[in-house]
């Protein structure tokens, strides 16, 4: 997992803010099922949310271990919403042109 910039944080925020939550953790919390779902959704979209309508109260825990899990990093937790962003290791195949640092 690369660590990324503020300056990073703020445009992946801004590229964020017009998708919907793809990936929502429900009553069975964080199970292999939903981590294969954020890794496969990662691979497609590279930028997602992820959204928390239960386990509220420990959504930052879960959102570190997702990230763990799926080698991704977490931009921000916004409300009940984690947006998570891996980029894709093929550059042809990237979403987005942004430079992690």
């Amino acid at each position: 997992m690369v660590e990324i910039n503020s300056k990073t944080r703020r445009q992946l925020e801004k590229l964020a803010h017009s998708l919907d939550p793809v990936v929502i953790v429900g009553a069975n919390g964080v199970t292999e099922q939903l981590i294969k779902m954020v890794q496969t959704s990662l691979e497609a979209h590279e930028l997602l949310k992820i959204k928390f309508n239960e386990f509220k109260d420990e959504k930052h825990e879960l959102t570190e271990n997702i990230c763990q899990a799926c080698d991704a990093n977490l931009v921000r937790i916004i409300g009940n919403v984690a947006i998570v962003f891996k980029q894709n290791k093929d550059p042809e195949k990237r979403k987005y042109n942004i430079s992690l640092a």
